[in-house]
């Protein structure tokens, strides 16, 4: 199974867009979501700073911004494949 990471914060539109296109993803696909709220950490707020949402497939940063469910769907399917 694919282990599907959510980096992004409270408060913040496009992480709310990016919840649903991987909501929508995950009616086509079967992952683990695990979501990481980045202001809870120093480290990770520096590294995604202004790029949150952030979409991570087996620890490999894939999506960021703007992203619809059927780039991460596309993602899954080849993604270390």
């Amino acid at each position: 199974m694919r282990n599907v990471t959510l980096y992004g914060k409270p408060g913040c539109h496009l992480c709310e867009e990016g919840r649903a296109a991987v909501a929508a993803a995950r009616a086509r696909r079967d992952f683990a979501l695990e979501e990481v709220d980045v202001s809870l950490d120093p480290r990770l707020a520096r590294r995604y700073g202004e790029r949150i949402p952030v979409v991570s497939i087996d620890g490999e940063d894939v999506l960021e911004l703007r992203f619809r469910a059927e780039e991460l769907v596309r993602a899954l399917d080849t993604v270390g494949a």
